[in-house]
């Protein structure tokens, strides 16, 4: 865990010396939305953007394996209740 906070740092070191060396200023088009500002401003939001994305979709991820596993687990106990049951009924 300490790597991945190490490398993290690493990169938002990299990209905000990147951003303070690109303070030019630009103008951004999307859609309907016309933004001027900072280039360096422009990119440490775009990569807070990506963070957060990221991070959003490794979270929605770990939910859906955890629900799939939690599912198996319980289909699991059930059929080792049910081969229970019927062992016990034989004897």
């Amino acid at each position: 865990m300490q790597a991945y906070l190490f490398i993290a740092a690493f990169i938002a070191v990299l990209a905000v010396i990147f951003a303070l060396q690109n303070a030019v200023p630009v103008t951004v088009s999307f859609l309907i939305w016309r933004v001027e500002s900072s280039l360096a401003l422009i990119l440490i939001i775009t990569f807070i953007a990506g963070l957060v994305s990221s991070f959003l979709f490794n979270t929605l991820t770990r939910i859906k394996r955890t629900r799939s596993t939690s599912d198996q687990e319980k289909k699991n106990g059930q059929i080792n209740k049910k081969s229970t049951t019927d062992n016990e009924g034989k004897q």
